[in-house]
């Protein structure tokens, strides 16, 4: 049924207010060899309701997608269970919209899951306090350094060479037009050197950023930044991907970090083609009052009952411009939630299992591998960079893979253009079993 508002009799007054014979008229301006005829389109005839949504069922199901097939991808999104429950309770009207509570009055419930999502994230990452949220992982680790340039007055931001591209590119072009420097330190391939990057921390040096683990999954000490910050006045920046991490390794804040940034996608949201995500900010309480986006916080009304309410939303939005710590226009709301029911639901121990199912998965592909294929060295989380002999074998291989409905990594130069076009970022999760992993290394072998 076609919605149409407009009579013919309400087009002709309108067309005789702007002073025009025709609806034609109005694209006089366009030259007329660019004017469609009609019937050039060579559309299919009109059909029924039914008839577009089989069509539209059918060419969905021809595509490939983590939840139908083996998925080896990483690189800063990840393939976890998501808990049916989880999306039964976003899906409820009390929390499925994004929309910023100001009325805390009519807004207990959003308030409240809120308080509760920074709690937890808190928690998670060992730091003081938490906000509700960023955009995602890249944005907040720009915010994060113009952070430290407000605390430390200074206006050099060093950045690892082992962070996330897209979150060093993002950060590089939010210092992009302010004055100072934005350095990316070199690190040794596929993993991080924390005391040779400590060598580059002085006293212009208002941060230092890393991932922990980083970009490629390695695990390390941060105890040579902590000391290099503490000896010239820096902040200790880190930042993460997969905050299931957390589960298995120690958290940044019990090792120093002043600022931990990162994506919480792991945390009960789909993959989703890359979006929505959320990021995830959290600091030490002395800089509370420099960090960008809302807190939300537990009070006592007038009667004494506990009520929860926006605490600091410093915003251009709300304060001054020059007073304002960040322009960002709104939370993550829903996917707050998301990432406090799957929290809720896996608990410590829920989320340590997932953790060691992860890495575990790893741990069995790398230790097996055939010859022609070698594994980036170092301790790792549940990511790694496969080598093989040339460009051809992992060509051959990801071939196969795809043949046999693998997603079998992602290649390497895809994301860091100018690395030789034989690497591949490799990433596990619980959902892989053994007998993917047996399946995978089948195929390097046969292939590789």
């Amino acid at each position: 049924m076609r919605f149409l508002p407009h009579t013919d009799e309400d087009r002709r007054q309108m067309l005789e207010t702007i002073g025009v014979s025709s609806v034609d008229a109005l694209f006089a301006d366009i030259p007329e060899r660019f004017h469609l005829q009609p019937g050039s389109l060579k559309l299919p005839p009109a059909a029924s309701e039914a008839a577009i949504v089989r069509s539209f069922r059918q060419a969905a199901e021809a595509n490939r997608h983590a939840g139908n097939t083996r998925c080896f991808l990483g690189g800063g999104t990840y393939h976890h269970f998501i808990p049916a429950a989880i999306d039964y309770v976003i899906l409820r009207g009390e929390f499925l919209t994004a929309y910023t509570p100001y009325q805390p009055e009519i807004s207990q419930g959003t308030l409240q899951a809120l308080f509760e999502f920074q709690t937890m994230i808190a928690r998670l990452t060992g730091m003081d306090v938490a906000n509700a949220s960023m955009y995602d992982a890249a944005t907040a680790t720009a915010e994060a350094a113009l952070m430290a340039r407000r605390i430390t007055r200074r206006d050099k931001v060093l950045l690892a060479g082992s962070v996330n591209p897209r979150y060093r590119a993002v950060t590089r072009n939010y210092l992009s037009r302010l004055d100072g420097d934005c350095d990316i330190l070199a690190t040794p391939p596929f993993t991080t050197d924390a005391e040779a990057l400590a060598q580059h921390i002085d006293a212009r040096t208002a941060c230092v950023i890393v991932q922990y683990p980083d970009f490629y999954g390695t695990v390390y000490s941060l105890a040579p930044l902590r000391a290099a910050c503490d000896t010239h006045g820096a902040l200790l920046v880190v930042c993460f991907s997969d905050a299931t991490a957390f589960g298995l390794i120690e958290a940044p804040g019990a090792m120093g970090a002043d600022i931990v940034v990162g994506s919480g996608q792991a945390l009960g949201i789909p993959m989703g083609f890359g979006g929505p995500h959320i990021g995830l900010f959290a600091c030490r309480q002395r800089f509370v009052r420099q960090m960008p986006g809302r807190v939300c916080g537990m009070t006592e009304d007038r009667h004494g009952k506990r009520g929860f309410v926006l605490t600091l939303s410093t915003r251009e939005q709300h304060i001054r411009r020059e007073k304002a710590t960040s322009n960002i226009c709104s939370n993550q709301g829903l996917m707050c939630t998301a990432n406090a029911c799957y929290l809720a639901l896996l608990g410590d121990a829920g989320l340590r299992e997932v953790a060691a199912r992860s890495h575990a998965a790893l741990a069995r592909l790398v230790q097996s591998l055939p010859a022609g294929v070698q594994a980036a060295a170092g301790p790792r989380y549940h990511e790694t960079v496969l080598s093989f002999a040339d460009q051809q074998a992992r060509e051959r291989f990801l071939t196969a893979a795809r043949a046999a409905d693998i997603f079998a990594g992602i290649p390497l130069e895809h994301l860091e253009p100018g690395l030789p076009a034989r690497h591949l970022l490799v990433a596990t999760t619980e959902m892989i079993e053994q007998a993917d992993v047996d399946e995978y290394l089948a195929l390097l072998e046969q292939y590789a």
